[in-house]
């Protein structure tokens, strides 16, 4: 993975974050030399996930700029419900969209992406509960373990754990190749 070593990735959570979609990216993002900073609502506050495990904030989204990142993953879980409600988590992911960085979304991740605005007519997939969300911000819906639109890499499920990772490290390459 030398070609993602040094990368800087902001993986963001909230409270009911999917413990395996936020952590399996942060361990390989972590294995492969990318320097990784989870990004909250607020600093050093512990979110706890859906089964309890907590994740500490290293910094709130309100400190950091898209410029700060090479990409940004976005856990599912229902804590994108909760991030939308956060307004420099949505103008983060906002700004990441229009510069054209690697944005990760997976299982109710994508609800961020539908805030962005930045989805209209790109091909995405999620959980299945929020594929009329997806469609309704414009993007046209895909069935399948992961999907990859440019610079937009998304998954349905913590069983496409290891698609989406492939996905991120992909478009990851291709960005540092530009």
């Amino acid at each position: 993975m030398e070609q993602v070593k040094g990368k800087r990735v902001a993986v963001l959570v909230e409270k009911f974050y999917e413990d395996l979609e936020l952590w399996y990216p942060v361990l390989r993002l972590r294995e492969a030399g990318c320097e990784v900073t989870i990004v909250g609502p607020r600093a050093g506050e512990s979110f706890a996930s859906k089964h309890g495990y907590p994740a500490k904030s290293d910094v709130a989204a309100a400190d950091v700029k898209a410029e700060d990142f090479d990409a940004i993953v976005i856990p599912g879980g229902y804590s994108p419900d909760h991030m939308r409600r956060c307004q420099p988590m949505v103008d983060l992911v906002t700004k990441a969209a229009h510069q054209g960085k690697v944005l990760a979304a997976i299982c109710h991740g994508p609800w961020m992406l539908c805030s962005t605005k930045a989805i209209k007519g790109r091909r995405l997939t999620g959980f299945f509960a929020i594929r009329d969300d997806v469609e309704n911000a414009g993007a046209i819906w895909e069935d399948a373990a992961c999907v990859r639109d440019g610079n937009i890499v998304t998954s349905r499920t913590p069983n496409d754990l290891p698609d989406f990772m492939k996905g991120i490290f992909d478009a990851m390459t291709e960005a540092n190749a530009r």
